[in-house]
């Protein structure tokens, strides 16, 4: 049940009116909203005129029930922007390197390459690892390559011939990405493997990538797959975490 509004102040009214609204209950009667927070319908119904004429709430031309207005984006637009994604990263990273044992991170696009902003380490003694604030600029990076399929084909383009022969390197990997998942199995160092899945926004649009970092000695066709797998998984959780959509087909 919905907290009670504190007080008579209207705000605390809206807010609790507004959180009435749920995934099991996306369409409300004035009467329902009323016996929920418990108040007078007459107060109720003021109030979803006000809510309504701000676009916070829409009304069902024959029901005459209530829904949450797309007003709402407007409001909430600018904190989905700026969510602190390093901060809500961390525990997914962490979870993920105690999973499988090596170390994750994970990487912004800054215009110029990917660039490491958060990390946990593998706890084997030999690890791959980078500094924060390390960048990957090559088609070979895996999670250079998230970020290349997100641009559109002119910024691509154009940042591809920074480097004389990406734009072919590029394409010829792109087409042994799988699912989502890039792999750099030993591309830009011989005993490295580099995994990356990209994390979307509320769009659907990439906005970051989970990187996992092995030694290559330790991955073996099935530990690849397996790996594959942990990465989806946890920019999946990293995703939903931060209110984010599935990827664009």
């Amino acid at each position: 049940m919905t907290t009670p509004p504190r007080g008579s102040s209207p705000i605390a009214t809206a807010m609790a009116i507004l959180r009435c609204f749920r995934p099991g209950r996306p369409v409300l009667g004035v009467v329902e909203i009323a016996e929920e927070i418990g108040l007078h319908k007459s107060s109720v119904s003021r109030m979803m005129g006000t809510l309504e004429a701000e676009n916070l709430v829409e009304q069902d031309a024959l029901s005459k029930k209530y829904r949450l207005g797309l007003g709402l984006l407007s409001v909430t637009g600018s904190l989905l922007a700026h969510l602190d994604v390093r901060r809500a990263a961390l525990p997914v990273l962490t979870a993920l390197s105690a999973s499988i044992g090596e170390t994750s991170s994970l990487v912004l696009w800054d215009g110029q390459g990917a660039v490491t902003v958060e990390q946990v380490p593998s706890a084997h003694p030999v690890k791959h690892s980078a500094e924060l604030g390390t960048r990957y600029e090559t088609a070979e990076n895996s999670s250079v390559r998230i970020f290349l399929a997100a641009l559109t084909p002119v910024t691509r383009a154009e940042f591809l011939a920074r480097f004389p022969g990406s734009a072919e390197r590029y394409e010829w990997l792109s087409r042994l990405d799988r699912d989502g998942t890039c792999v750099n199995l030993g591309d830009t160092m011989p005993d490295e493997v580099g995994i990356a899945t990209g994390v979307h926004d509320h769009r659907g649009d990439v906005i970051a990538a989970i990187l996992i970092s092995a030694p290559r000695y330790r991955v073996d066709t099935e530990q690849l797959t397996s790996l594959q797998d942990a990465s989806r998984a946890a920019a999946a959780d990293l995703t939903r975490s931060l209110g984010g959509a599935a990827p664009h087909s």
